[in-house]
């Protein structure tokens, strides 16, 4: 079986359900050229907790987890299946790792999961599962979780992070008519150059180093899920490729990341099969 990338996608508003646009057409480009996967596991910004959660409904809902937005947003439906038993096995390794994990029944597909996820398999036919992510516990933790589960790389799981490269809502409605936050670039820029230079720490530590990181993350769970991403590359070298998906409202980068670097250790497919919580 293939290597997955792990991905980092900049989902967005949930308009962009509704009105693509180029994010849209860069992630369906990105569907058609990667193996199918056997699953779909989504960390994504709007599910936070204290401690990892895994989802396993076999049917998840779609979470219309947002307000104020026009009525036909809320008519759509992302109606993939899940997968139970990849759940316990997810909260298996990352039991195994030292982070003991909730699995959730009953949770939905926020649209931190289901919106890009409408581009990128628009026939909705591949399980997806969605993981918790811990903001009190920082960018480490978010890598260690990737790191726990880049395996499942191996065994046909697509591992997406799933935020936004710069997010400050405060600035929302601010730029318009082609400006643009004046942080916005600086830190496109610096994140690129870190993540093609392999260079973890300064990304862990990216409230620090970053040009405009406080301006660009007033808050952190929109760029944890790429400490994710990172992680879930499974080992120093990130292979990572940006694609260029724009910029929404003056402030919202919608980079999107894949990482093709190889997997430092693999796990072998019969402990695989035997991991559980």
């Amino acid at each position: 079986m293939s290597l997955l990338p792990s991905l980092y996608i900049s989902h967005g508003s949930p308009m962009t359900a509704l009105d693509p646009g180029l994010v849209g057409e860069r992630l369906a480009e990105l569907g058609a050229t990667l193996p199918r996967p056997r699953a779909n596991v989504m960390a994504s910004a709007h599910w936070l907790g204290h401690q990892p959660m895994v989802s396993a409904a076999a049917h998840p809902e779609t979470l219309h987890d947002f307000g104020g937005f026009p009525e036909p947003l809320y008519q759509l439906q992302y109606p993939a299946p899940g997968d139970p038993a990849l759940a316990r096995e997810i909260a298996g390794l990352l039991h195994a790792a030292g982070m003991p994990t909730h699995i959730e029944g009953n949770r939905g597909l926020d649209h931190g999961a289901w919106v890009p996820l409408r581009f990128l398999y628009p026939q909705a036919d591949i399980p997806v599962l969605q993981l918790s992510i811990q903001p009190g516990l920082g960018p480490e933790h978010q890598l260690r979780l990737g790191r726990a589960l880049a395996p499942l790389r191996a065994q046909g799981v697509l591992l997406v992070g799933s935020g936004s490269i710069t997010h400050n809502l405060h600035d929302f409605r601010r730029y318009r008519d082609g400006m643009e936050a004046p942080y916005v670039r600086p830190f496109i820029t610096w994140v690129e150059q870190r993540l093609a230079a392999d260079d973890i720490p300064a990304l862990l530590d990216y409230r620090a180093r970053a040009p405009g990181a406080v301006e660009a993350h007033p808050t952190d769970e929109h760029l944890l899920p790429l400490h994710f991403a990172v992680g879930a590359t499974g080992g120093e070298r990130l292979g990572a490729r940006r694609i260029d998906a724009g910029i929404d409202a003056g402030m919202l980068a919608m980079d999107i990341y894949r990482f093709d670097g190889a997997l430092d250790v693999a796990l072998d497919p019969d402990d695989m099969a035997g991991a559980g919580p």
